[in-house]
């Protein structure tokens, strides 16, 4: 039976709920977390198969350039060097991603950063007044050569629709980098916790009561009376029994398997950007942390429409959803005791150092609100 009373219901176990755990934990605060699924860690957990630690939920790259955040989660794990470099593989054909000098000189021949500018600012005229759909406006910004070979294809895989029906605001900008730099992010820091992420979550939850395999919503009222507060992180539609209609959501099957080489695809992330494979990218897990297993791990990453039922991964923020949302946002306004946080409970598409982030954001105003 659940203590009788908590400071804290932490209503999830991804990086939101953990952040609060770790900080009430500092402050000399209690907390009870419920998790729906069998394991601690939100979709960081990591699961070890051949010794490898594998992103269950998809590759997971920590990566921010806030010296708060960076420093927070270092307190509670040590990370590793990995700088994400990933390439993209076109019918065969491989490219260096984001988009820069060596990406240019593998699909033009060319050299120098005054060709490649010449080349995507010819391709750009292509596209003339307002961008009209999300096809236009890639090309608009990186010209057509790249948009066929390296955004079409994974795009409508990605979303399940032409990029002729879908919206140009999706792609607001693209990186393009007249440098041989095949670094991914442009953030201060980056890396993977050694260990895995579980290294990091059981750490920012070890302070804290835990229940797994306990769905919150199956009995609301009885475990709201355990706790002063509730941070609830599940899908906020779902909180309010769907009353203004499901939000929409894209989401990620997995398939993985070990293969029994020691090196499957030389890097960590493969994104396959034609049209007729049918997954979006393959993660070769053991590259995150260097690893030098006997055996390796991948998994095949397929996009696919949510239904209920299904795991929520990514937000469609179109306006019909920005809509229905608002209507829940309302209500969750109008609620003394409940907090909702995260990508779930945010209805908004979260990098993790953003997670955490608002996750301290949401602990000082509690904070505040305790001491008045």
């Amino acid at each position: 039976m659940a203590k009788a009373k908590y400071d804290y219901l932490l209503v999830g176990s991804g990086l939101y709920s953990g952040t609060i755990a770790a900080l009430a934990a500092g402050a000399g605060k209690t907390c009870l977390v419920l998790e729906k699924r069998s394991e601690i860690g939100g979709n960081v957990y990591c699961e070890t198969i051949e010794g490898i630690h594998v992103h269950k939920y998809g590759a997971h790259i920590f990566h921010t350039s806030s010296r708060e955040v960076w420093d927070f989660v270092n307190r509670y794990a040590e990370f590793n060097r990995y700088t994400n470099s990933p390439i993209a593989n076109f019918h065969g054909e491989i490219y260096n991603l984001p988009f820069n000098m060596n990406t240019f000189s593998r699909m033009w021949g060319i050299r120098t950063p005054d060709e490649a500018r010449a080349i995507i600012e010819a391709q750009r005229a292509a596209v003339t007044g307002e961008p009209k759909n999300l096809e236009e406006q890639a090309i608009r910004l990186v010209g057509t050569d790249i948009y066929r070979k390296l955004i079409e294809g994974y795009t409508e895989k990605q979303w399940g629709r032409s990029c002729r029906e879908l919206p140009a605001f999706i792609i607001r900008r693209l990186p393009v980098r007249y440098t041989y730099d095949n670094n991914y992010f442009n953030d201060l820091w980056q890396g993977i916790p050694i260990g895995g992420y579980n290294a990091l979550t059981e750490k920012l939850f070890a302070g804290a009561d835990r229940k797994t395999g306990v769905d919150y919503l199956e009995d609301p009222a009885r475990w709201n009376a355990c706790a002063d507060r509730v941070i609830f992180t599940g899908p906020i539609d779902a909180f309010y029994g769907y009353r203004f209609g499901p939000l929409e959501y894209r989401t990620v099957r997995f398939e993985t398997e070990v293969l029994d080489t020691p090196n499957f695809q030389g890097v960590a992330v493969v994104n396959y950007t034609d049209r007729e494979t049918p997954w979006t990218r393959i993660i070769e897990h053991k590259h995150f942390e260097f690893g030098t297993q006997e055996k390796t791990v991948i998994s095949r990453e397929y996009s696919e429409t949510w239904k209920p039922g299904m795991e929520p991964f990514y937000p469609v923020n179109d306006e019909k959803n920005a809509g229905i949302f608002a209507k829940y946002q309302a209500l969750a306004a109008a609620e003394p005791k409940v907090l909702f946080g995260g990508r779930l409970g945010e209805y908004r598409y979260y990098n993790m150092d953003q997670v955490i982030a608002s996750a301290m954001a949401a602990w000082r105003k509690l904070e505040r609100q305790s001491e008045e």
